[in-house]
């Protein structure tokens, strides 16, 4: 029973270097203005052990932003990145650029920013202000 369980688990290893997980990659070429590829339906199994990561281009044109997503190998989506790094001024008409990510669907959309810093307002501000001067001439 030993050995049993000895060679399901060396089976196992085998079968995991053999047959890796593939790379997922949002996969499209979008040239709508407010649409950047990100719908579950442009979601694609990569080519295993070939393109190990994805890229993100973002083109700014005159009549909007175009997207491309796809599957790459992450060394040669390097090199094309750093190739096209003096085109790339986001906002500018004109514009490449090019990202290259090595994690499951990373050419997706990015969360919103969460701001760990409460709320501020005017009206918060003058309150403690006004509560600070109070105690301070009680005091």
């Amino acid at each position: 029973m030993q050995s049993l369980a000895i060679l399901a688990s060396l089976c196992g290893c085998v079968l995991c270097s053999v047959w890796p997980l593939q790379m997922q990659c949002y996969h499209c070429e979008e040239t709508l203005l407010d649409n950047d590829c990100t719908d579950p339906k442009f979601i694609v199994n990569c080519t295993a052990n070939i393109q190990d990561a994805c890229q993100k281009e973002v083109i700014v044109g005159e009549n909007g932003v175009s997207h491309r997503k796809a599957c790459a190998s992450y060394t040669t989506c390097l090199i094309v990145s750093a190739g096209y790094q003096p085109f790339c001024v986001p906002g500018r008409v004109g514009s490449v650029c090019i990202t290259c990510c090595n994690t499951h669907l990373c050419n997706g959309p990015h969360p919103p920013r969460i701001s760990m810093a409460p709320p501020h307002s005017p009206a918060v501000s003058t309150t403690l202000m006004i509560i600070t001067i109070t105690v301070g001439i009680l005091l």
